[in-house]
């Protein structure tokens, strides 16, 4: 039968003061008053079974899940007893399917990037999905049709065609350099890596047996368990041990070059904004003939490229004579930057007393 899992664990430490430790990035109301994960939940409808859509996220934030999906209910919910990266995620994944539907076919999605058309991801989805049902022991990955040279993404170079739908993966390639990434798209053989994926339960399993054992002996000793009354007992003595390591480089990678597994791209022709920054949460907002942009009891003059957001309908913020800034107002903080400047608010967070995280 067909899942879905999306991965809801990150802290987005870069869109602070909205994110915070309590309410990571990925719970923030950011878009018409929804969530990112709600958004990245609502999308699945109509393409996997609706109870067969999960959630992987910190325990911790559990009731603020709940709080942020209203659609979803705790049965729906994976719990991390702590964050692990992203193959132990999909590892817990695999595993708890695999111990009630060993024929278990999962899509492996993101909480904090804006799709459209769905229509399109919808088409696609469905094509990695058939993939894996023809060929369990096939891992399918999504390729995103480049639109610039980002230097912020990893790429996929695509080999051969496997039918209309997908090529066989020839390597996976990390953020390259500003001239790296232009023959990348100049070439045209190159994709986006988006980190959404499809595999069997039981094709995963078996590719982390042989490329990270340590991981897969934990993984099963949770599936292991899973349906009985010491789930959690294990989960909490097993997970916190288990090597933190990206899916990327633990199983994807490897497993690409292996001459018996055939690793698929799918690529996805679709608008796609990795909101990982305050500068790429702008780009959710319309701008004014300014190029400013305003969420929130906001009040401009005179400015130009100015970036506002408010989640205090109690409090105003107004700017005079502004250029390329972004301010921030969330809670108890403020923040205020050049927009030149918002990939340095992560070290910010890490440099700021534990009350203000």
């Amino acid at each position: 039968m067909r899942h879905a899992m999306i991965m809801a664990g990150g802290s987005g430490t870069r869109l602070w003061p909205m994110s915070r430790a309590a309410r990571p990035k990925q719970l923030v109301p950011l878009v018409d008053g929804k969530s990112l994960l709600a958004i990245a939940f609502d999308r699945l409808h109509g393409v996997v079974p609706d109870a067969n859509r999960l959630v992987c996220t910190n325990r911790a934030h559990g009731q603020a899940v709940l709080e942020a999906v209203p659609d979803m209910t705790s049965a729906q919910m994976l719990g991390e007893p702590c964050p692990r990266d992203t193959v132990n995620a999909i590892a817990l994944t695999a595993a708890a399917l695999h111990a009630t539907d060993p024929d278990a076919v999962f899509a492996v999605l993101t909480a904090d990037h804006l799709i459209t058309p769905v229509d399109t991801f919808a088409a696609c989805l469905d094509a990695g999905f058939a993939l894996v049902e023809a060929d369990p022991s096939r891992m399918v990955t999504f390729g995103i049709t480049p639109t610039h040279a980002a230097t912020g993404y990893g790429y996929v170079e695509l080999g051969e065609p496997i039918d209309d739908t997908a090529s066989c993966v020839q390597r996976f390639v990390e953020k390259p350099d500003a001239t790296t990434a232009q023959g990348y798209v100049d070439a045209g053989n190159y994709k986006w890596n988006s980190g959404m994926f499809v595999f069997s339960a039981a094709g995963f399993l078996a590719a982390l047996d042989r490329f990270l054992p340590e991981a897969a002996a934990g993984a099963r000793a949770i599936g292991a368990a899973w349906t009985g009354e010491d789930r959690t007992a294990v989960l909490d003595a097993t997970y916190p041990d288990l090597p933190k390591i990206s899916v990327d480089y633990a199983v994807m990678e490897p497993a690409s070059t292996a001459d018996d597994i055939e690793v698929c791209c799918v690529p996805m022709d679709i608008q796609w904004l990795d909101v990982g920054s305050w500068e790429a949460a702008a780009e959710t907002l319309q701008a004014d003939d300014h190029g400013n942009r305003a969420s929130g009891e906001v009040a401009q003059v005179n400015c130009t490229s100015t970036v506002v957001f408010n989640d205090n309908p109690n409090h105003l913020i107004a700017t005079v004579g502004c250029d390329d800034i972004i301010v921030v107002h969330a809670g108890t903080a403020t923040l205020v930057c050049p927009l030149s400047a918002v990939q340095d608010v992560k070290t910010l967070v890490e440099q700021l007393p534990e009350q203000w995280r």
